[in-house]
């Protein structure tokens, strides 16, 4: 059996940001708009970074302030 791995994993250097929107929803936004979500908490939005970008954990950066999942690139830092 062959593990397939995640269609976004090119390289570890690609930053992952995790944050809250003005919603309050949890966004994980890989830097160039590679991939990203919406998700419920913070555990759900950290998990689908680690996955796409190959378990890489030193990647992913959790902001402070609002991010905003722009589904037409990088994420919009409110």
């Amino acid at each position: 059996m062959k593990l397939a791995e995640p269609p976004s994993c090119n390289s570890a250097s690609t930053i992952t940001f995790i944050g809250k929107n003005r919603r309050g929803n949890w966004v994980a936004q890989e830097q160039h708009g590679l991939y990203g979500g919406l998700f419920v908490n913070r555990a759900q939005a950290f998990k689908y970074a680690l996955f796409e970008n190959g378990y890489h954990p030193e990647t992913i950066v959790e902001l402070a302030r609002e991010i905003e999942l722009d589904p037409n690139g990088a994420g919009r830092m409110a």
